[in-house]
């Protein structure tokens, strides 16, 4: 593990990663003051103010617009990689966070909810591309070795990115009727400093060789991230890969779907990505201030509460990075979706005995934590970073952006959905949960092989 290796993997988890999960809980705290400052512009516009039905699905368009920005965003995926490569795409992202915070810092300066609602959106084309990007950068810059340490290091900090939105949205700070525009907008911090170090950092050496055919400059940032100057058994491994794609051109998200020979691993892409999202992890995250009060913990603890959790899951993103190259992929998903589907029948369980039994208040607390360090040990990185292995070079662009376009598409529904699921179902909406998590967690039992410390050859003979 080299010095360039890990600051490159850290500024692309910072500046990108971790702003994914700061833009999807950032909006839980605020939720009374948003729907506040929609009211009084509408009556500041109309005269009158909006009915509870309105105002709750106004609300669930701010929350649920940045999955669709997300899904444009993931699609522009192969077309921005062709013409910028990795690094290029990552680098010229950033700014479109920088547009996003100007609109959503002012939007209340600016009486303009229609603003806060485009940059909820710019921010979700942001993280469409590098939730994408990221994960295929890290995967191509790293050793076979390291590759499922360093993949699921923006794992890590998309559970930081949480926690630092429920720390800064605790009303003493940034979580006030004051502050939040400054609280949506502080995104432009990372975001910069990604804009202005990237470029310092060489491009991908498998995307110079194999599709640039640039032997020199994939051999230079070879030298440059590996530390050595003996790599020429890592470019002939990318050479043998070339040589096996050179009658094969980039494939489309068409072809990729057509193709019969990697139909088991672009099945195993849509029910891992899809799965992920359709887990309930961002009810939990988009609404958890929301699910607390109706378990019943009293108002004036729910924030803090809110925090304990942010921690309690960045410890478990640790614990997932440390343990992936020892563990392997398979155990880390499958446990992790386990433990989601039991905690989401947990939840069912306390919300529906609380009435009778107070303390079950607190089994619900428990339950979220489960459901959210469940996700975090495995699932919130192991998708994207087996998106990566499960397919060569020709193909893995296009895979990414079917993986992405079904996880934005699971986002937007769980976002828009969820409130009114919760008002008809109640308690019951979360076993809808518990059973996607458990059959996700067969198919990867049943189907995805063991990737660890595999090339992508080899991963690639194996499904065949």
């Amino acid at each position: 593990l080299t010095f360039p290796l890990l600051s490159v993997t850290l500024l692309v988890s910072f500046g990108s990663s971790m702003l994914y999960g700061y833009n999807l809980a950032v909006v839980n705290s605020p939720t009374v003051h948003i729907k506040a400052f929609y009211n009084t512009t509408w009556s500041q516009r109309y005269g009158h103010g909006l009915a509870p039905g309105p105002l709750t699905l106004l609300y669930s368009l701010t929350v649920s617009i940045f999955a669709l920005g997300g899904l444009v965003g993931c699609l522009l995926v192969g077309v921005l990689v062709e013409r910028y490569g990795r690094n290029g795409t990552l680098t010229r992202s950033a700014l479109f966070i920088l547009v996003a915070g100007g609109f959503m810092g002012f939007s209340r300066d600016l009486g303009s909810p229609e603003m806060l609602i485009i940059g909820r959106s710019i921010t979700g084309l942001h993280s469409g591309i590098c939730l994408s990007m990221v994960p295929l950068y890290l995967g191509e810059i790293s050793p076979k070795n390291l590759r499922g340490f360093l993949g699921l290091m923006p794992s890590i900090f998309i559970c930081l990115g949480v926690f630092f939105a429920q720390v800064l949205g605790l009303p003493e700070l940034l979580g006030n009727d004051r502050f939040w525009p400054l609280f949506l907008s502080v995104v432009v911090i990372p975001a910069s400093l990604q804009l202005l170090l990237l470029h310092c950092f060489p491009e991908s050496p498998r995307y110079l060789l194999i599709e640039k055919n640039d032997i020199c400059g994939a051999t230079k940032a070879l030298h440059r991230f590996l530390g050595t100057p003996d790599v020429q058994d890592v470019i002939e491994e990318m050479k043998e890969e070339q040589q096996s794609l050179s009658s094969v051109e980039m494939v489309s998200v068409w072809q990729l779907l057509r193709d019969r020979s990697v139909r088991w691993q672009t099945l195993s892409v849509v029910v891992v990505n899809a799965g992920m999202q359709l887990s309930g992890i961002d009810a939990i995250w988009f609404y958890t201030n929301t699910i607390f009060e109706n378990a019943g913990i009293p108002v004036s603890q729910i924030p803090y509460t809110t925090v304990g959790t942010g921690a309690i899951e960045v410890v478990a993103g640790l614990i997932g990075c440390f343990t992936i190259e020892k563990l392997g992929r398979r155990p880390l998903i499958i446990t992790g979706f386990c433990a989601m589907g039991v905690c989401s029948a947990g939840i069912t369980v306390s919300l529906l005995l609380q009435t009778d039994l107070p303390w079950m208040r607190y089994v619900s607390v428990v339950c979220v934590v489960g459901i959210i360090a469940g996700f975090c040990m495995g699932p919130a990185g192991v998708p994207f970073l087996m998106t990566a292995e499960l397919f060569t070079q020709s193909h893995r662009p296009a895979a990414y952006i079917v993986g992405g376009s079904l996880n934005w598409l699971c986002n937007f529904t769980v976002g828009f959905i969820f409130p009114f699921l919760q008002m008809s179902a109640g308690a019951f909406c979360y076993l809808v949960f518990c059973g996607i998590c458990l059959l996700v967690a067969l198919y990867v039992y049943l189907i995805i092989p063991e990737t660890k410390n595999k090339t992508f050859m080899e991963i690639s003979h194996i499904f065949a």
